[in-house]
């Protein structure tokens, strides 16, 4: 008996040796494969992509994104010289390292709607991205920007956004063009630690909706270095967006560099800490620009905005507070406003306006305007037959330095 039991203890043993055996082959393997994916370069031309700019090359960026993703290691996806055509692509993360998307040639969006969802490009939920080159997102709009109908009703169809990040932190996107975006040409939503440098934005000053650079809801933005020309503002600042500084920023044509609007839709949060300078406006329809909506839903507040060292040139509203904001007559003018606007300065603006009123300062009757300071500013009507003008309603503060045409605070 015991030597039967003795033979069951050795198979026993034996089976949990050879299974443990087993176990750590297994795991060997795994420990292997992740040490042989590391990162690298990821060429989406070697993916199956054609720079024809006719064939579609969705699906080779698409997975060279799975890859560089996936890496354990720093990768980079590589877009070499030549145009390549694709829809769609959602780059979701996180990722098991870092990447980069090195920009080399151009990425044309399809003109086929269909092919959209939402945006264009858009990359959720990745951390230490960066997005390099010299080369062009083209978004291809001119196609389909006759099918916008925002101007006539809220609730229209969004056309897609060319580039968006969506909870992304510590991202850097530079040295590229976005060109021609079917809607805006860069959306930073929820995100924390994105800077955008050297970047070109173009679209002739005519298409509809074609924002340069929108951020809401976000954090410790900058924008430095950067060239933008197109249809809507240069640079709007959403509801939620704090810590944010623009500097040697040059913008036109478009309607400027803007925070707003605010109030639009309820459970819109504050925006402060705004930084704007080293910057020039070239025969833009606004210069510097806070605007509300006179019906706002939300109870929120503007605060801590700064602008130093503007250049403007031939600008139409060079300083303007517009509390009453309310494109093309869809909103209602009943007064209630919600927003309050506070400590806002205007530091050493200079250079020429293209209409009388140089300064529009049109706040709440209700919550008047507070804290505003001008200094220095020096912006005059360059027309004939007209004096250089400032309107200020129900704002509250002080002007020094400041042409005597202008100082009506």
């Amino acid at each position: 008996m015991a030597s039967r039991n003795d033979s069951i203890i050795r198979a026993l043993v034996l089976l949990t040796v050879v299974g443990a055996a087993f176990a750590g082959k297994a795991a060997k393997k795994e420990e292997d494969k992740e040490a042989a994916d590391p990162g690298g370069t990821f060429d989406i031309t070697k993916l199956g992509a054609s720079g024809n700019g006719k064939t579609d090359s969705t699906k080779a960026v698409t997975e060279a994104w799975a890859s560089a993703c996936g890496a354990t290691g720093s990768s980079t996806i590589l877009i070499p010289k030549g145009d390549y055509l694709v829809g769609a692509l959602n780059f979701n993360g996180p990722c098991k390292g870092s990447v980069t998307i090195q920009l080399d040639g151009n990425l044309l969006a399809s003109t086929d709607l269909s092919q959209f969802k939402s945006n264009w490009i858009e990359i959720m939920r990745v951390e230490n991205l960066v997005i390099s080159g010299k080369g062009t997102l083209d978004g291809q709009g001119a196609a389909v920007w006759g099918k916008n109908s925002c101007a006539k009703k809220y609730d229209c169809k969004i056309l897609p956004n060319t580039l968006v990040l969506d909870f992304c932190d510590n991202a850097k996107v530079s040295g590229i063009t976005l060109l021609n975006a079917k809607f805006f040409h860069m959306n930073i939503f929820m995100c924390k630690g994105v800077t955008v440098e050297d970047v070109t934005v173009s679209a002739p000053g005519d298409s509809p909706n074609t924002d340069g650079i929108h951020m809401g809801d976000s954090s410790d933005v900058t924008i430095k270095g950067t060239t933008i020309g197109v249809g809507d503002d240069c640079i709007s600042i959403g509801p939620g967006t704090t810590k944010v500084n623009i500097t040697d920023v040059t913008c036109g044509p478009g309607h400027g560099i803007s925070i707003g609007s605010l109030g639009r839709y309820k459970d819109e949060k504050d925006v402060t800490d705004i930084n704007v300078k080293d910057c020039t406006l070239k025969k833009t329809t606004n210069g510097v620009r806070i605007k509300s909506y006179e019906d706002a839903a939300s109870v929120l507040t503007a605060s801590k905005i700064h602008y130093e060292n503007i250049q403007m040139d031939d600008v139409a509203n060079p300083i303007i507070i517009d509390m009453k904001y309310c494109p093309n007559k869809i909103c209602t003018s009943n007064g209630g406003s919600k927003v309050t606007v506070k400590d806002v300065t205007f530091k050493n603006i200079t250079g020429s306006s293209s209409t009388p009123e140089a300064i529009s300062l049109l706040c709440s009757d209700k919550i008047p305007c507070t804290g505003v300071t001008m200094a220095d500013v020096k912006v005059e009507y360059k027309g004939t037959n007209n004096k250089t003008m400032a309107v200020c309603t129900n704002a509250k503060g002080t002007a020094t330095g400041t042409l005597k045409e202008l100082a009506c605070l």
